[in-house]
């Protein structure tokens, strides 16, 4: 079963595997098209997966694991 914490490695796994940069919609697709079987098994995050990205990514950015959202492109997230 999945969790919150799970999505955060998931969006930087995504990021190294698109060149440390990608949009929000290309890191969805990547963690739809790699992780389909485990969201659909992790309860209640199945239907707040793509909400709680968002949550993961900024967790991630206070971490310093994320460029700060001024320092990127508008619509991008980058690895730091």
């Amino acid at each position: 079963m999945s969790s919150k914490q799970q999505l955060r490695k998931w969006i930087i796994k995504a990021l190294e595997e698109m060149s440390g940069s990608a949009s929000l919609l290309d890191i969805c697709k990547y963690v739809w098209n790699n992780y389909e079987e485990d969201l659909r098994n992790s309860g209640d995050l199945f239907y707040t997966w793509q909400y709680d990205i968002r949550w993961a990514a900024t967790d991630l950015r206070k971490s310093g694991l994320i460029k700060p959202a001024k320092e990127s492109p508008r619509g991008l997230w980058e690895l730091s």
